[in-house]
């Protein structure tokens, strides 16, 4: 069992992560006394979808204060109606726990106006699994707790996908043609760390561009993956690039593609960026640590960075190479970026071992030098 550094909150907050990431172990673990509706129960749920009054006789006992725990809330989405009126009415707090955030969004719950915060909870990384953490075992197999902790981890991943196809996509009807959307997902898998090409998508998938746009939205939605927008320095001024797209960890990218055996050399490097997004992404939904994340790539130009972070009015831009030796090739976009307006720090991480500072302020950073940043909260210092 692995220390979560997720934050309780002390009002009613949303829970969302993807499936197997602990979300349920977390919210009971600190909210051991709390009313507990769970709508993966198919007796509970169905008894809710006929008679959603039944949801208040539930929570009857509850006064001011106490908390109420409705995990996989994303099943019936008119229980925040109930939510909204129990938490204006008689004070109780909820902790709403899901996976998915397309049927709330659909339903326009808008998350309870405001009334409810957010708390994100991705896969383990570096700081919460201590002495356990071996980079190598993170790209081949990613670190959902529930593979992490499997006997067989292959296994395990494989289960997951078709568990992920079974609940996520049959089950809430997501999509109308399973066959198209599974040719698309290994298709998609292939695109980690790379801009979306809609149309080559839908080539390869032998579907249409605007299902291709659909399916896209179905995995944003359900927090498998996030897109990475282009950096645009000024509102007037649009570079013409398109979004990235990131797989949420590192094995489920490789489970969907049906690759488990040791990390091929075309595919590190990808893995290797979409993981460190995601130590940046897990530690930013704990303490801010930036404000807006992007990469760099202008228009017409072969350079790029990475991940371009903004906290206020400061810029720091960070690439991320697999590679365990250092060469000075690797800080060329870095270079590139040196005169864009309120730049504050420059970072390369890498694989290998040394840490330095060059010449003209970049800093050269190993993982275990960047993961000790991350840890305590100074990337920007």
């Amino acid at each position: 069992m692995y220390k979560r550094l997720a934050k309780s909150r002390s009002a009613s907050f949303f829970l969302l992560g993807i499936r197997g990431v602990g979300k349920s172990t977390w919210v009971r673990q600190i909210l051991p006394d709390a009313v507990l509706i769970d709508l993966l129960d198919e007796v509970m749920y169905h008894d809710l979808l006929v008679d959603i009054g039944l949801f208040r006789n539930l929570v009857s006992k509850s006064k001011r204060g106490d908390w109420v725990v409705v995990d996989e809330i994303q099943r019936i989405p008119r229980l925040l109606n109930e939510v909204h009126r129990l938490i204006e009415d008689q004070g109780i707090r909820f902790a709403l726990v899901g996976s998915s955030a397309r049927k709330l969004k659909m339903a326009s719950t808008n998350l309870l106006a405001g009334r409810a915060s957010v708390v994100s909870m991705f896969p383990l990384v570096p700081h919460e699994l201590g002495e356990d953490f071996n980079l190598e075992t993170v790209l081949q197999f990613g670190s959902i707790p529930v593979v992490w902790n499997s006997a067989n981890r292959q296994e395990t991943l494989q289960s997951y996908i078709d568990l992920y196809l079974r609940e996520e996509v049959r089950a809430e009807a997501l999509v109308r043609n399973l066959g198209g959307f599974m040719r698309f997902l290994p298709v998609a898998a292939l695109m980690h760390g790379q801009e979306i090409n809609t149309s080559g998508i839908a080539r390869d998938a032998a579907v249409a561009r605007s299902t291709v746009e659909g399916y896209l939205t179905i995995l944003e939605d359900t927090l498998l993956t996030f897109r990475l927008n282009a950096y645009t320095p000024k509102l007037r001024i649009r570079e013409r690039r398109g979004s990235k797209l990131y797989w949420v960890d590192t094995g489920v990218v490789r489970a969907v593609k049906r690759q488990f055996g040791p990390i091929e050399p075309g595919e590190r490097g990808s893995l290797f960026e979409g993981w460190v997004l995601s130590i940046l992404r897990t530690h930013n939904a704990i303490a801010p640590v930036f404000d807006d994340i992007a990469y760099w790539s202008p228009a017409n130009s072969q350079v790029e960075v990475d991940f371009v972070l903004r906290r206020e009015s400061r810029i720091l831009a960070l690439e991320a190479k697999s590679t365990k030796r250092y060469n000075t090739k690797m800080l060329k976009g870095l270079r590139a970026l040196g005169t864009l307006p309120t730049l504050y720090k420059r970072i390369l991480v890498y694989a290998g071992e040394l840490s330095f500072r060059t010449e003209d302020g970049i800093y050269v950073w190993a993982v275990g030098e960047f993961l000790e940043h991350m840890a305590n909260d100074n990337l920007w210092d």
